[in-house]
């Protein structure tokens, strides 16, 4: 059970990264920290409401959280869903290693053959 957490979790995060507007907002969270919605939605050509629905969708992966300071919203980056996709490369990763070695293996041997 615990797996497909983490899966529908690990889908519902790389869906909402998918977005090349939502890693702009993510990329400026992460490079200048918390903001407002207003700020970030002054970045891009697009309305406030679309902006705001991007960050939404955001909120929903567990991306992003939101703050509200009396009519402010400020809109914060959360890393720890962000570990997940960092989890699945690092096995991927590691099953990649795993070949790479068996394939320098298989090429070292078949050197040594030859040279005898």
């Amino acid at each position: 059970m615990v797996e497909r957490q983490t899966d529908e979790s690990l889908t519902e995060v790389l869906k909402a990264a998918s977005d090349p507007t939502r890693r702009a907002i993510l990329t400026i969270l992460a490079q200048e920290g918390p903001a407002r919605v207003t700020d970030l939605a002054s970045r891009f050509a697009m309305s406030l409401n679309a902006v705001s629905k991007h960050i939404k969708a955001l909120e929903r992966a567990g991306l992003v959280s939101r703050r509200t300071e009396w009519r402010e919203h400020l809109i914060a980056l959360e890393m720890a869903p962000l570990r997940l996709i960092d989890d699945w490369f690092g096995r991927l990763r590691s099953t990649w290693d795993m070949r790479l070695d068996r394939l320098a293996d298989m090429v070292t041997k078949e050197n040594d053959d030859d040279d005898h």
